[in-house]
């Protein structure tokens, strides 16, 4: 089992130095499989499992293809569309839509988003993921932008359109 262990915001109160400016630096750890995380790393770092070769990657659920609403996202050409017509996306805006349409009805904070869209672990800025997702309504058009629904204080969701 492999994990990614990410130390905490303030690595340098572990050193003894006074918070800095500092940039984190992420490190891969290989320890054989019956190796418990909590007997090798100290409490206060975050650890997450990665997939690895040998490891069956777990099945990405399938973005819908939805007749009544007419939105179509294929993640493995890395393109959409509505009713037949192509959506011109950037490449995080479609990673943003994929994601969404990928897990309706469940809510994603912008902290979560930025981790799997953007692929950082903590949010630069909040306003980073509203911007996009303003941008992305915008080309989804009048009909499908309401297929993004704001959770006022924690982030958005995506609700197909009926």
């Amino acid at each position: 089992m492999n994990h990614t262990i990410t130390a905490p915001a303030d690595t340098s109160a572990l050193a003894g130095r006074p918070p800095s400016s500092e940039r984190l630096v992420t490190y891969v750890v290989l320890a054989p499989e019956t190796a418990r995380v909590s007997d090798l790393f100290a409490p206060d770092l975050t650890v997450r499992r990665v997939e690895g070769p040998g490891t069956k990657a777990p099945k990405r659920p399938e973005p819908p293809t939805d007749p009544a609403s007419g939105l179509h996202v294929d993640p493995d050409r890395y393109t959409a569309s509505i009713d037949g017509r192509p959506l011109e996306l950037t490449y995080l805006e479609f990673g943003l839509l994929a994601h969404l349409t990928a897990h309706p009805h469940r809510v994603h904070t912008r902290a979560h988003l930025m981790e799997v869209v953007w692929g950082y672990d903590h949010v630069v800025d909040s306003r980073t993921i509203d911007v996009h997702v303003a941008r992305l309504r915008r080309k989804l058009g009048p009909v499908h932008r309401s297929g993004i629904a704001t959770v006022r204080r924690v982030g958005y969701k995506y609700v197909p359109v009926t």
